[in-house]
């Protein structure tokens, strides 16, 4: 999205918010009650998440660290990632073609609902680097409740970024529509969700040696003007969960609370509804460019554009049941039965003449989940859930999990300990089976991957502390090896992480610490960087003027990111794929940040000097083979939030 449209939606955005402001200003002392929350796994409890208007560190304006802090990109934000931390990964075959931009994304997975006393109102702004390099972020979220009952809402995400390097733009378009009704007995949630996102695909870099006299935008890569190369990805859906409890009411009596999590006693029935449509493109106008092995070009040597998508539609019925929660010992469960309809298509070679044909193919997959759960007064709970594949292409597939939670002190300094373990046996997505395109072909037969996990969590938000403990035995793992092919490993693969994240003050001094370490046991098959860290250290103050009763909120500070060598993923711009590679480790570099975040009243703004070490500290500043990351650039942003 060139600079001028933006402008105009912050000009348009700023006219329609004008009388929000002056509510702001006339509301100030107000404390308008704003609830959000979206739904479990299985679509039948509500879970409250925070509403982020956190001032603390506002210049970490990335949504994508929302869902896991460390990522590993190639060079530009809004391209397709990679979470270090392997227990943050997708793991549901079901969502292989966006499994890279997921965090970006709004899902039947991830939806997002809220209750509002008020109309809300954020708008998040940022920009970096000059006008030919320039990285632009734009979010609109707008929600209002017609009554106490039901809400309406939206949110609009924009990542337009040229890119430091040559042919490296993005261009993400993610908007999501969202209303809600919770009623005593009756209730019904609605999302819908578009998503679009265009990659122009480089390549990489030719030669490290030219970060060292060249200027980003003149260091060569390998797929230049003459290929033209990008990827585009699009994804549609709509989720549609309706619950009826015919003998009970809400518990909640605060009518802006999140609506009870279940129901006061009795029973539930459910009906959930998700349509999904995905499609990937990519298209390369020099295929011959040596990018790819030239004798391994399938469909078209003179231009290269493959296609394909997946559609499916899942219909769910559950029947949901709990004993009186006024009683210290309580009981419930619910058992669900749910049907899987999926259609395939795909471009791939053919031996006539047109040299490629479009291939449709349609699987089904009925299922049965359920769940059991145990609360014993607000101190400690367990919950079992299990989903077992009945018939179709995924038939025999099981997933069983289980947790166990128990809380220690006041409810204002409580402290959370949660344990949780899980065995599924899982086939890999239907595209490591089979693909065709112009440079790669593959027909597997691959077994399904067998999973064992532990873990546990203590969270003590009075001492702002969290750690998180995983372990995971893994059977037949399935990834992408170093020739671009898919692979599964036959043998066993173990892998063990310790996430931890803590802050410390003193006086106004503050450090904020996320820690990651993690270990696997065949490198060869999933290499990890063992350390991973960022720290920020921080000197904050509130400014207080007397003479106008206002304040201002400051912190100023210098963040560190850091994580060991390892020999970090390669990535395929064809596939959209990361691969395994032993070419070139990555790591062993510090970024370095120094930041600015300045609070008045609702509105927060931040300026940042993002990698000010740049060419002082070496050039192995990679994540991904082959994809430097940016260089030292300037960047602010501001938010603003209004209640009316």
């Amino acid at each position: 999205m060139p600079l001028e449209r933006i402008k105009l939606i912050l000009t348009i955005a700023f006219f329609l918010s004008g009388f929000s402001s002056l509510a702001q200003e006339k509301n100030s002392s107000d404390n308008p009650v704003i609830t959000q929350w979206t739904l479990t796994d299985d679509y039948t409890v509500e879970k409250k998440i925070p509403v982020d208007t956190m001032f603390s560190l506002s210049h970490r304006y990335r949504f994508i660290e929302k869902y896991s802090p460390f990522n590993a990109w190639p060079g530009s934000y809004g391209q397709p990632l990679v979470q270090l931390n392997f227990f943050d990964r997708i793991l549901d075959p079901g969502m292989f073609l966006y499994r890279y931009y997921y965090p970006y994304m709004y899902l039947p997975v991830n939806p997002v609902f809220v209750n509002t006393r008020v109309p809300f109102t954020e708008m998040i702004f940022s920009y970096a680097g000059p006008r030919e390099t320039a990285e632009q972020t734009f979010r609109i979220k707008h929600t209002r409740n017609v009554n106490r009952f039901l809400n309406f809402g939206l949110i609009y995400d924009i990542v337009y970024n040229l890119g430091q390097y040559a042919y490296q733009k993005t261009d993400n378009k993610n908007f999501t529509f969202f209303t809600s009704y919770t009623g005593e007995r009756y209730k019904l949630y609605f999302a819908a969700g578009l998503n679009s996102m265009t990659t122009f695909e480089n390549g990489g870099i030719i030669d490290r040696e030219q970060l060292k006299t060249f200027a980003p935008r003149d260091v060569e890569v390998r797929l230049g003007a003459l290929s033209n190369a990008k990827s585009i990805l699009k994804n549609e859906n709509i989720l549609l969960v309706q619950r009826y409890n015919p003998f009970g009411k809400s518990s909640s009596k605060d009518t802006t609370a999140v609506p009870a999590n279940r129901i006061s006693h009795g029973s539930t029935i459910s009906h959930i509804f998700i349509w999904e449509k995905t499609r990937r493109l990519h298209s390369d106008n020099y295929p011959l460019s040596g990018f790819y092995d030239t004798s391994f070009i399938y469909i078209n040597r003179s231009r290269t554009f493959d296609s394909l998508s997946e559609r499916r539609i899942i219909n769910t019925l559950r029947f949901d049941f709990i004993t009186n929660p006024s009683r210290k010992f309580r009981l419930g469960g619910g058992v669900g039965i749910a049907n899987e309809l999926i259609r395939y298509s795909q471009i791939i070679p053919s031996l006539s003449n047109p040299p490629s044909d479009t291939v449709v193919w349609h699987q089904d997959n009925n299922l049965l989940k359920g769940d059991l759960f145990n609360d014993v007064g607000d101190r400690f709970s367990w919950k079992a859930l299990g989903t077992l594949f009945l018939t179709g292409f995924r038939a025999g597939d099981f997933d069983l999990t289980g947790r166990i939670i128990t809380k220690f002190g006041k409810p204002e300094k409580s402290l959370t300990i949660t344990f949780n373990g899980g065995i599924s046996s899982t086939k890999p997505s239907v595209w490591y089976y089979r693909w065709g395109s112009n440079y790669f072909v593959w027909e597997n037969d691959f077994l399904k991957e067998f999973r064992i996990n532990v873990g546990g969590e203590i969270e003590y938000p009075f001492k702002r502390m969290k750690t998180r403990f995983n372990y995971a035995i893994i059977d037949n793992y399935t990834s992408f090896a170093t020739d671009s092919m898919p692979s599964q490993n036959r043998g066993g693969l173990s892998v063990i992480s310790l996430f931890a994240e803590k802050e410390f003050s003193a006086w106004k001094f503050h450090l904020s610490n996320q820690f990651l370490l993690q270990k696997s046991s065949n490198s060869s098959v999933l290499d990890l960087p063992l350390v991973t860290l960022r720290s920020a250290g921080f000197f904050e103050h509130n400014f207080i003027f007397r003479l106008t009763g206002g304040n201002l909120n400051t912190q100023i500070g210098v963040e560190l990111f850091y994580n060991t060598p390892y020999y970090g993923y390669g990535y395929v711009p064809s596939t959209g794929a990361f691969i395994r590679q032993n070419i070139q480790k990555t790591g062993n570099y510090p970024y370095l940040n120094a930041f600015i975040n300045f609070k008045i009243r609702r509105t927060r703004i931040f300026l940042s000097l993002d990698h000010f070490n740049a060419g002082f500290t070496g050039y192995n500043y990679f994540m991904v083979l082959d994809y430097p990351l940016y260089v030292r650039t300037f960047r602010y942003g501001i938010a603003w939030t209004f209640y009316d």
